[in-house]
């Protein structure tokens, strides 16, 4: 009976301290509740309104059918238009758009010779050089969206068509840029780098300042003449080469055993590498400057990774996202590096071609070491 009741009065003790700690008992409930809303709204591999161009050579009535005709599909959402396959490529380089829409000059004969062969009858000589109406250029560096892109193929044209279309000839040729095998290891082991860093980098300096205070060493760093943000310029700039060894190592290890290719300048990944690098140690730095222990850090860092895993595009596509999710995946680091290290890796753009992603992760650079550095007092309250 003694012993029960000296359980009871520890299970007393704890409850009264999860109540006074405010941060554990929020995250209790807001864990929880977050992932049971990402992963029902947010998680989606039906992917609709996927951003596509068009290049129309025919520029006629015909085409402007067809157009509307692909896009009453819901898969995917002309954007933008442009003159050239060459200018289109570069839209899919620079992850403006995933695909592009090219309409031939002879479209209309395309679509007149796309019928049935009559049943037990030879192929006219027409029917024999049928071809597909159209073709698609796809960003085949995201399977999930390759594959939603490439069920277009055999998209049915009935209302365009007198006669039911000839089943031995799909309706688009469909190309894979990038990724033309689609292995899924080609899209994951870049988008690897993004998560495990940001796991990494923000669980390392989350802890940063509180550690100091656990140890008393917060004391000693007042007593110094080191300014604020001094001291997180200190904290982080060891982490960056921790970094980039992980960066070597996941690359190095995806291109030997995998097979995976990095096709474009090392310059410009390590530029890359190097800003989401340092965007994650400042977010982790404010953490540690807002906890109050290193387990209320770990509770922050947990409830940061978990949005930068499901809404990055690392497991599920962006554009299967509600907008409300896609807000919300625009304010995390993670997102924006995903899309630079794929476009520099498997597509050989220039990150000055995305300029957005670029000046994103050096405005949330600086701005999280000023408040990291105005959250840091030198005082011991």
């Amino acid at each position: 009976m003694s012993a029960l009741l000296r359980i009871q009065a520890v299970v007393h003790k704890e409850l009264i301290q999860l109540k006074r700690d405010k941060m554990t008992f929020g995250m209790v409930v807001m864990i929880p509740l977050i992932q049971l809303l990402l992963f029902g709204f947010a998680i989606n591999t039906n992917v609709r309104h996927i951003p596509a161009g068009i290049v129309d050579h025919s520029q006629s009535g015909l085409s402007r059918i067809l157009q509307q005709t692909v896009a009453a599909t819901q898969v995917v959402e002309f954007i933008a238009q442009y003159r050239s396959v060459k200018e289109a490529e570069a839209a899919i380089a620079r992850a403006e758009i995933r695909a592009v829409l090219i309409i031939p000059k002879d479209v209309s004969q395309r679509l007149v010779r796309h019928k049935t062969v009559g049943f037990g009858l030879p192929p006219s000589s027409d029917e024999e050089t049928s071809r597909p109406i159209a073709q698609w250029l796809v960003d085949g560096s995201d399977t999930i969206v390759a594959g939603a892109l490439k069920s277009l193929r055999s998209m049915p044209l009935a209302e365009l068509l007198s006669k039911p279309a000839n089943r031995n000839t799909p309706t688009f040729e469909v190309t894979l840029l990038y990724n033309p095998e689609q292995r899924t290891v080609v899209s994951i082991v870049p988008g690897l780098v993004g998560i495990i860093l940001t796991m990494t980098m923000i669980m390392f300096t989350s802890a940063a300042i509180v550690r100091e205070r656990e140890r008393g060493n917060l004391e000693l760093l007042i007593t110094t003449p080191i300014r604020p943000v001094e001291l997180m310029l200190g904290k982080i700039i060891p982490y960056v080469f921790i970094g980039a060894i992980q960066v070597v190592i996941i690359l190095g290890l995806g291109h030997l055993m995998f097979n995976v290719p990095i096709n474009g300048s090392l310059w410009q990944l390590a530029a890359a590498t190097f800003l989401f690098i340092t965007a994650s140690l400042t977010l982790g730095l404010v953490i540690s400057a807002i906890a109050k222990n290193q387990l209320q850090s770990m509770q922050m860092t947990i409830f940061i990774l978990l949005p930068s895993i499901l809404l990055s595009g690392f497991m599920f596509p962006y554009e299967g996202m509600p907008k409300v999710a896609q807000y919300i995946a625009e304010a995390l680091p993670t997102t924006h590096f995903v899309r630079l290290i794929r476009g520099v890796v498997l597509r050989d753009v220039e990150i000055m071609d995305m300029t957005f992603d670029i000046y994103w992760l050096a405005l949330f650079t600086l701005v999280g070491l000023a408040v990291a550095s105005l959250k840091f007092k030198k005082r011991l309250d």
